[in-house]
């Protein structure tokens, strides 16, 4: 099946922040409660030993994704880990609460651009989730904008183009329904939008079946890497991970030693 960018309502300015904010939140939830990003650990650990540093900047974060968990297990090889959580829609109450829950992790309040990344900050460049919002020439500005500034990138996806992944994302309204007086912050809001006045459960349904539309194949990330300029200069690790039900895509890159 060829790759369909579709629109999702997370994506539009016009979009209420608030309902942004609960379909992100919930799927931070999911990421940490079920350790989605389990199977991608080893390839960051290696690619923090590569880069020689301990610095995370986490682009397009949502409500922070699964980096509490993943945080967790990082830090017993990486004690001196830090990490700053960004977003074009920042999710400050998230960010917040993640910090609480971790204090070596921190945020960016002003909007962050991940095809346009401040000098400033500096580090591994990750993204969850999130890849399967940019159209091609986004990804490939995204890519490069890494590769100009020197910075290490590793992207990573839980989910495919595949009946699987369609069906996971197709009964995300009965999880959301199940999960939602768990999620913190708690906010009486998240209960009203869910259960009474349906709009959450509406809105993750629609965008989890189109994310799967649009997320990119190991050929196609391949592709997006040979449109960056000077992508020789770097290298690249790009696949497929299968743990369990679990399917994880990353696309990951490190500059070459001089």
């Amino acid at each position: 099946m060829a790759r369909i960018h579709l629109f999702e309502f997370e994506d539009q300015k016009w979009f209420p922040s608030f309902l942004r904010n609960y379909g992100t939140d919930f799927l931070q939830f999911l990421a940490n409660k079920t350790k989605l990003f389990k199977p991608a650990l080893p390839l960051l650990e290696e690619t923090l030993r590569k880069t020689g540093n301990q610095k995370i900047v986490d682009l397009a974060s949502g409500g922070g994704g699964g980096l509490l968990w993943l945080n967790a297990e990082l830090q017993k090889q990486f004690p001196d880990l830090s990490i700053t959580l960004t977003d074009y829609y920042p999710n400050i109450p998230a960010f917040q609460y993640t910090q609480k829950q971790a204090p070596n992790i921190g945020y960016a309040s002003e909007s962050i651009d991940a095809r346009d990344v401040p000098e400033h900050l500096e580090g591994l460049r990750t993204q969850f989730l999130s890849l399967h919002h940019f159209k091609s020439e986004d990804a490939v500005q995204i890519l490069q904008n890494a590769v100009d500034s020197k910075n290490a990138i590793a992207l990573f996806e839980a989910q495919e183009r595949s009946l699987p992944s369609f069906f996971g994302m197709f009964i995300s309204p009965i999880t959301l329904w199940l999960t939602t007086p768990f999620i913190r912050p708690f906010k009486w809001g998240r209960i009203l939008f869910t259960y009474l006045i349906p709009i959450t459960p509406l809105f993750v349904w629609w965008d989890g079946m189109v994310s799967a539309l649009r997320t990119y194949s190991v050929k196609e990330m391949n592709g997006l890497v040979t449109q960056v300029k000077r992508h020789e200069t770097f290298n690249w690790n790009i696949g497929r991970i299968k743990s369990g039900p679990t399917v994880v895509l990353y696309l990951i890159g490190t500059q070459k030693p001089a």
